[in-house]
């Protein structure tokens, strides 16, 4: 009797276990074809700020230095200025 119970039971949270999966790779697809958000980290500098940054690179002043007081890795801020380009275009 108690082998039985812990089937079923096994069964049902296997079944809801799939509905919640098929439920969020839904979710996830309906936003990717929107556009929308798909949560993730939130951005530490504004696209704003690596478009000033680059501004002041180009006037002369020091990457590292730029960088540093952004609190930002060179491959971080050089991946951002690319996307800021391409949206910007």
């Amino acid at each position: 009797m108690g082998s039985m119970v812990f089937t079923v039971m096994s069964a049902l949270a296997q079944m809801e276990l799939d509905i919640k999966r098929e439920r969020i790779t839904d979710s996830v697809a309906k936003r990717r074809t929107a556009g929308g958000d798909l949560g993730g980290r939130p951005q530490k500098v504004s696209d704003r700020q690596i478009r000033n940054a680059l501004h002041l690179i180009e006037e002369g002043e020091s990457t590292a230095q730029v960088l540093r007081d952004l609190g930002l890795t060179r491959s971080t801020f050089y991946r951002r200025a690319r996307e800021a380009s391409r949206a910007s275009s």
